[in-house]
Order: C-alpha cells, then sequence, then structure tokens
C-alpha cells in the first residue's frame, strides 16, 4: 500500500514555510511542493519580485525579498521537511485521505496545508514588466516607505477602497499623489472618498487609464489617457502603484472548498481550518486584509499547529 503523508503543504512563501519549519518540529515529516513558476511566481512567492524588504522582524538594515525566502526555504529544510519543486495540478477532497495530484504522480495524505497566496493583479500595458520592481509595485504598504519614493510625484491605478487606502499612505512620502480612475465616479466608500477628497497630497483624475510606462533603469515617465477624449498626456512619475485587487491563488481547488465572493479561502473563525475536515488555509490565500509577509508567517504557525492537532 502507498505511503500517506502526514501533511502536505501546498505553496513556499512565508506562510508556507513557517508551516513547515513547526510541523516539522513537530515530527510530521512534511512535504511541501513548492511550485515551478506556479501562479507566474518562482517558488517563494510574491517576495521574490521584491528588492528591499524593511518590515520583516530580526533584519534592522532590510533584506532583499529573495535572500529572505532563500533563509526561509534553508530554515525549512534543516528543521526536516521536504521539498519538491514542484506544482500541484489539482486535488481531490472527497473523501480522506486525500489526494495531491502532480505531474509526476498522485499521493494521499492524512492533512493539506493550503499556502498558495495571492497574485496580484496589474495592467498589462508597454514597459510595466521591464519595469516591474523597478519604479512599480502592487503593494504600497510593503514597498511605499522606500528611499526610491520618496519626495517622488507617485500615481495609483484604481478608484476603490484599496487605491484610496494606498494613495493615502503614500501621500506621508511622495511629493504628490495621483490616482488614476478609469470612471468619472470613485468605487471606494464614501468615508475613503472624503479621505481622498481631504487630503490635499491626493490628486484625482477621472475617466483616465495607464497606457505606458518609460524609464531606464528605474520608471520615469507615465502615459495617461483621457476615456473620453482619448488624447495622451506624459507625466513624471518617481513611483506607479497597481490598486487593482489580488487573485487568490485557488483555481486548483476547482471549488472543493469554502470560499468568498472574490475567491479567497473561507477559514472558521480564529482557526486556519477551512470547509473540510483536516485541510487548512494560511497567508494571502485566506487573508485579503493586511497581506503582510509577517501576517502571512504567523498564520502558517496556526495552520501548522492545527494540523498537528488534528493528526493526534
Amino acid at each position: 500500500m502507498a505511503t500517506v503523508e502526514n501533511v502536505v503543504i501546498i505553496g513556499s512563501g512565508p506562510a508556507g514555510h513557517t508551516a513547515a519549519i513547526y510541523a516539522a518540529r513537530a515530527v510530521l515529516n512534511p512535504v511541501m511542493y513548492e511550485g515551478f513558476m506556479a501562479g507566474g511566481v518562482a517558488a517563494g512567492g510574491q517576495l521574490t519580485t521584491t528588492t528591499e524588504v524593511e518590515n520583516f522582524p530580526g533584519f534592522p538594515s532590510g533584506i532583499e525579498g529573495p535572500a529572505l525566502m532563500q533563509l526561509m526555504r534553508e530554515q525549512s529544510i534543516k528543521s526536516g521537511a521536504r521539498i519538491v519543486t514542484e506544482t500541484v495540478e489539482s486535488v481531490d477532497l472527497s473523501e480522506a485521505p486525500y489526494e495531491v495530484r502532480l505531474a509526476s504522480g498522485n499521493i494521499r495524505t492524512k492533512t493539506i496545508i493550503i499556502a498558495t497566496g495571492a497574485t496580484a493583479k496589474r495592467l498589462d500595458v508597454t514597459g510595466t514588466d521591464r519595469l516591474w520592481q523597478r519604479g512599480i509595485s502592487a503593494c504600497a504598504v510593503c514597498d511605499g516607505a522606500l528611499p526610491v519614493f520618496r519626495d517622488k510625484p507617485l500615481f495609483v491605478v484604481g478608484g476603490g477602497d484599496t487605491a484610496a487606502e494606498e494613495a493615502t499612505y503614500l501621500s506621508r512620502f511622495g511629493s504628490s499623489v495621483t490616482m488614476l480612475v478609469r470612471r468619472d465616479v470613485m468605487q471606494a466608500s464614501k468615508a475613503m472618498q472624503q479621505r481622498v477628497a481631504d487630503n490635499q497630497k491626493v490628486i484625482v483624475r477621472w475617466s483616465s487609464t495607464l497606457e505606458e510606462v518609460r524609464g531606464d533603469p528605474l520608471l520615469s515617465e507615465v502615459v495617461v489617457r483621457d476615456v473620453a477624449s482619448g488624447d495622451t498626456e506624459t507625466l513624471p512619475a518617481g513611483g506607479l502603484f497597481f490598486a487593482i485587487g489580488h487573485q487568490p491563488n485557488t483555481e486548483f481547488l476547482d471549488g472543493q472548498l469554502e470560499m468568498d465572493d472574490t475567491g479567497y479561502l473561507r477559514t472558521s473563525g480564529a482557526s486556519t481550518a477551512t470547509s473540510k475536515p483536516g485541510v487548512f488555509a494560511c497567508g494571502d490565500v485566506q487573508d485579503k486584509v493586511y497581506r503582510q509577509a509577517v501576517t502571512a508567517a504567523g498564520t502558517g504557525c496556526m495552520a501548522a499547529l492545527e494540523a498537528e492537532r488534528f493528526l493526534s
């Protein structure tokens, strides 16, 4: 009879690696499928696309995102976790032990920890791929305080609550913050709209879309198009932040777990437990509020401890 794993961890960001460290130290012999360019992002998750990380505890001088994730990976292995560089194609949660399906073959496991994260949405306009993390970001709280953005004209793409919050936050650092809102109204709540209106450093350009970004080696200009007239204008820019939402990486689950209306996995109360016994979710795949490396790591710890209790 094929071996049934105790714990399978799907995903390899801060949540996944923290879960791996705790599960390994509990002698659960976990196996992590870290993914191979899953969701278009390298193993290690969104931090591998971030240059300087200055808000993760323990690194007073900051650390580059890829370096931080490599350290987490090394610690997972040292703790006893097995890491496989392969992407989980699908799972069958119809009965326990659950089946995890991979190109190399299927395995069964008593518990699953889902830590596949969420991918920030960004517009596919000319220059964004080349200048990504060279003046372009999708997380103002993560990157906005970096020296490269200070006292520069900054731009936020989006008109919802997240965009309004990010514009307000960025106004502490940039010389000005311009919100590019596609419609002639904002989708943000009335309270957030009022906060934007009261902030003298935030400018709203209505009926405007991003047409192109330019710069070498860093972002220096954005080309903005007026939706109504079709006219374009080139503006100096020291930073551009996409705030048009995130897409949780849950496609491989094929709707087998309860999710909210935006696709984030639902967990029970203060727990990481999902709608299936023995299946836990941690990190950005179930958190659309904080979305920070340190909070993801915290829920990874919770998921491992809950998996341990479930198995015992």
